[in-house]
């Protein structure tokens, strides 16, 4: 089952469809939530949540955020799209604008679809993710902070700035620059940003909280 919100009004379709996640979860107390964005996309992965359940039957409810906005992710999508309408698990599908063949594959597809479109004239600045990526770099513990706090309440998912620090690390370990760290200090980081991800997958803590926490220790 796909319940599908799109539009250009982005910041209320993110809205809407957090609403639907924490009703659909008091419904279903018993269902395994899961999320997944361009980040942290898996073919394989995404296979398992369209034919697997929990123990004792219960359903899944996942959270698809924005896939479409990779093209090669959106291939897989709208290649599986059919599957997960069949799907017994529940489906949540967040989407901006879309092009209209695409945007018809899935409508066709959804149990339930909102369109959520900006008032004539009006225009959201959209947030820029990568100035995270480089208060990082600088070591700027404080603007760091703002951003992602700025980022989060704004609706930007947690897996999103995870992986958009995580690729600063990366590019500053692969480079000659390691910006204001030690290269010992970027191993640590990365290690770090990887168990902060896994332990939230393990529902130690929220990503959202893990990544503050670490956030603040830099």
């Amino acid at each position: 089952m796909i319940y599908f919100l799109h539009g250009t009004d982005i910041d209320k379709a993110r809205v809407k469809a957090h609403e639907l996640v924490e009703n659909l979860l008091k419904k279903k107390p018993d269902a395994s939530f899961f999320k997944m964005s361009v980040e942290n996309f898996n073919d394989a992965e995404l296979s398992s949540y369209i034919g697997g359940q929990g123990l004792f039957e219960n359903k899944y409810i996942v959270f698809l955020d924005r896939l479409c906005e990779d093209k090669e992710v959106k291939e897989v999508l709208l290649d599986k799209i059919k599957e997960i309408s069949e799907s017994q698990n529940i489906f949540i599908i967040l989407e901006g604008k879309l092009d209209k063949a695409s945007l018809a594959k899935i409508e066709k597809k959804s149990e339930k679809t909102q369109d959520f479109v900006l008032p004539e004239g009006e225009k959201k600045e959209p947030y820029n993710a990568f100035a995270v990526a480089e208060a990082l770099g600088r070591r700027d513990k404080k603007n760091l902070w703002m951003l992602y706090r700025k980022a989060i309440d704004k609706g930007e998912a947690p897996e999103a700035l995870h992986g958009m620090m995580f690729w600063k690390v990366k590019t500053m370990l692969t480079s000659s620059y390691g910006g204001a760290y030690e290269r010992e200090e970027l191993y640590g980081l990365a290690e770090k940003l990887v168990s902060v991800y896994h332990e939230a997958r393990r529902g130690s803590h929220e990503l959202e909280i893990g990544v503050e926490t670490l956030i603040l220790e830099i």
